[in-house]
């Protein structure tokens, strides 16, 4: 797991509890917070799992290469 994956989790539990917090309280500013934090912790993450993918390619050409 890389930087990007791990960081995107954390922004999407982040946007789960502020989400939850702002339906709780009935504070529609924290929910679209939440709503905000989620969606870009899961661009975050699929963004890391590109780059990781990439680098799986790139190292397998690699070692095909040494072959």
């Amino acid at each position: 797991m890389n930087e990007d994956q791990t960081k995107g989790k954390m922004d999407q539990i982040k946007g789960e509890a502020k989400r939850g917090l702002g339906k709780l309280t009935g504070d529609e500013t924290t929910e679209a917070e939440g709503n905000k934090d989620k969606a870009k912790g899961n661009l975050r993450e699929g963004f890391g799992d590109a780059k990781e993918k990439a680098s799986d390619k790139v190292n397998s050409l690699f070692d095909n290469q040494r072959d």
